[in-house]
């Protein structure tokens, strides 16, 4: 536990750029280096990550822990995970603009999405090799990039996944074999789930921070696409509550510290509750967490015994194509788009590239080059 607890932890403090770099930063941690998980298990993950509401790279993170050291083991990888990104956003909401006007903390934060840009990037290059291996697969990649690069939203998102994975049934699927455990849900997180979202709103109106919990697991449940998509969320349940620009700094924020943005909600809980702010942060923090966390573990234990089966392996492997194509397309818009502004930058990409594909530095050699190149170019 401990194990699993220091390697999110770190990756907590390293992860710029948003999910799909969160998710390449993953794949080279537990798929290349540590060897957790195969390719095709880590895909399932990813794809399985992408139908369910929730924050997508966290549930991914989630579940490695998960089967790597059963429910002990996700609960050490989130805590891990996202702890460094609370931290910051608690210390930030303190401090308020001090920090997040200085010319410094955004160069440096600019540094590290150039580094992002090389592990989205050859996160889709490995997945690429991996499961694109004949003319369908590699159709259903490029038509899942070209149709979210032209109309980026989580409905085409969901559209191109829904129909990769039933061209995947019809031209995909291997020979059935029979599962040594049949499919079933396991009802208790379901439960708790359903009990959260519909039971405990009854009870909140006069008990404070219920109402704080109520809101924000709400708008975890109700988050597909990532956590640019909980900001609409959030600001219709609780945004009359705060300023405007407590509110868009908060947002801000999340987008410029590592981890996931999910963490936006810590700042928010942190101002919705002045009496007793941490208690805000920690109490908006979980339940944002939560609806989606509960979600994947009602699934994803026999999720293995599905995939033996011809349909289910078809499904996954026209979903797992076009999770290929998800990620370039997040190469381009946001993590490229977002990155490179100018020719230094590009510089700096293909240095990178060297330092990671052809010296194959260790990560934080990388980390602390893309700092330094960030303060440098800044200046």
């Amino acid at each position: 536990m401990l194990k699993i607890f220091n390697t999110f932890f770190w990756l907590g403090w390293i992860s710029f750029g948003g999910p799909a770099a969160h998710i390449g930063y993953f794949r080279q941690t537990f798929v290349e280096k540590l060897k957790w998980l195969n390719d095709s298990e880590y895909a399932q993950i990813v794809a399985l990550s992408q139908f369910l509401p929730g924050p997508g790279s966290s549930q991914v993170g989630f579940a490695v822990g998960y089967k790597h050291g059963g429910l002990p083991g996700a609960c050490a990888a989130f805590f891990g995970f996202t702890l460094p990104s609370v931290f910051v956003m608690v210390t930030l909401a303190v401090l308020s603009s001090q920090i997040t006007d200085s010319p410094l903390f955004h160069n440096v934060i600019h540094g590290l999405k150039l580094l992002a840009v090389i592990v989205v990037a050859d996160a889709t290059w490995g997945m690429y090799k991996n499961f694109c291996t004949n003319k369908i697969s590699v159709t259903l990649a490029l038509i899942t990039a070209i149709s979210l690069l032209i109309i980026p939203s989580i409905i085409t998102q969901m559209v191109v996944l829904l129909v990769a994975a039933l061209i995947g049934i019809k031209y995909l699927g291997k020979p059935e074999t029979k599962p040594d455990t049949p499919f079933k849900p396991n009802i208790v997180p379901l439960a708790i789930f359903a009990i959260l979202l519909f039971v405990v709103p009854l009870f909140t109106t006069h008990i404070p921070a219920m109402n704080l919990f109520n809101s924000f697991f709400q708008a975890g449940s109700l988050v597909f696409g990532g956590g640019h998509v909980v900001l609409p969320l959030l600001q219709n349940l609780v945004g009359d509550q705060l300023s405007q620009d407590t509110f868009l700094t908060g947002y801000a924020a999340a987008q410029a510290v590592p981890g996931p943005m999910f963490t936006f909600a810590t700042y928010i809980g942190y101002s919705l509750m002045p009496s007793a702010p941490i208690s805000g942060a920690f109490i908006a923090t979980i339940a944002v967490f939560l609806p989606g966390f509960l979600l994947l573990l009602g699934v994803l234990k026999n999720w293995q015994s599905l995939a033996q089966k011809t349909a289910i392996s078809g499904a996954v492997s026209g979903v797992n194509a076009s999770v290929v194509g998800l990620l370039a397309s997040a190469l381009y818009q946001p993590v490229f788009n977002s990155a490179v502004v100018n020719s230094t930058d590009i510089a700096l990409v293909l240095i990178g590239f060297y330092l990671l594909k052809h010296l194959k530095l260790p990560i934080v050699v990388i980390v602390g080059f893309y700092i330094a190149a960030g303060i440098i170019v800044g200046l």
